[in-house]
């Protein structure tokens, strides 16, 4: 099937194969240096996993964060931390809950704050109790594995068990790159976060099936290739669609990323970086891998 606009030539000989060696070293590479990362450096977590108050604050002058500061520690706040965020004068303000009476502690701090400077106003206010946060972290973990597998299995069940392998091992790369991503930029990791993580493997595995599809077809047309020039033209043959796929999906997400506000900001560039991630892997990692099973 030609597909009547191709950036990339439909009979493309591009040797993706014969480059494993050099892109599986890369993404062994990778893999290694977030799983260091994440234990030296770790996560920047949303109070949605460790439980806190968290206060968007905003005035039309500049805001004295040391000024800020001192009033929440003396107020007894000692490790409270203050982040600017991209827009006009809008501070941050994270703690740690000292009561169990949420809503009168977030009263006590917005009245700390109003008598520091009376033009802030509030435009975010959440709290989520550490029992809850830990839980909330669980359960993400949970949806995690419970996605992957899941997506594991319908693979093996559409085609076979070589496949699943091969799909498997693209979505774990995928998922622990963009761990990886989150604690580089230093992105608050909370609920969003695993939403970004389940859609970049969804669209991951959607790359990974149209692949899949080909060689399926070509194993039944071209008996007596051999299994690497099959799976070379298998990629090369979907490489076009693949590419204007991810390149719309990619400016979808850039222009999320550059003017959708700081709200869906952390969301917007992991997801973008995690489809042109997810693209990379299922040419290189998931295709590939096939070699070794010995399918036929």
């Amino acid at each position: 099937m030609k597909f009547p606009i191709s950036i990339i030539p439909y009979n493309s000989k591009l040797d993706f194969i014969g480059a494993r060696y050099i892109t599986f070293a890369f993404s062994i590479f990778l893999t290694i240096a977030t799983i260091v990362l994440l234990l030296t450096h770790g996560l920047n977590k949303g109070i949605d996993f460790t439980g806190g108050i968290i206060i968007e604050l905003q005035s039309p002058s500049p805001l004295n964060i040391k000024s800020l500061r001192d009033g929440v520690s003396s107020a007894g706040y000692a490790g409270a931390t203050l982040q600017e965020m991209a827009g006009d004068n809008i501070i941050m303000l994270r703690v740690q809950p000292k009561e169990s009476k949420s809503e009168q502690e977030v009263t006590s701090l917005k009245s700390i704050l109003s008598s520091i400077d009376s033009s802030i106003t509030f435009r975010r206010v959440d709290y989520v109790g550490p029992r809850v946060g830990g839980e909330l972290m669980q359960k993400g973990v949970y949806a995690m594995l419970m996605s992957l597998l899941a997506m594991m299995a319908y693979i093996w069940f559409r085609f076979n068990w070589q496949f699943g392998i091969g799909a498997i091992l693209a979505l774990f790369h995928d998922a622990i790159v963009t761990l990886g991503f989150y604690s580089v930029t230093g992105y608050e990791f909370d609920l969003t976060s695993i939403a970004a993580i389940l859609t970049i493997v969804g669209y991951s595995i959607n790359d990974t099936v149209v692949i899949y599809d080909r060689i399926r077809d070509n194993l039944v047309k071209h008996k007596s290739m051999s299994t690497s020039a099959l799976l070379n033209l298998s990629i090369n043959e979907t490489l076009s669609r693949t590419i204007m796929t991810v390149a719309t999906t990619a400016a979808v997400c850039l222009a999320l990323v550059l003017f959708g506000g700081h709200a869906i900001q952390s969301f917007s560039a992991a997801v973008l970086f995690g489809i042109l991630f997810g693209t990379y892997s299922s040419i290189c990692i998931s295709a590939p891998v096939l070699l070794y099973t010995r399918i036929k």
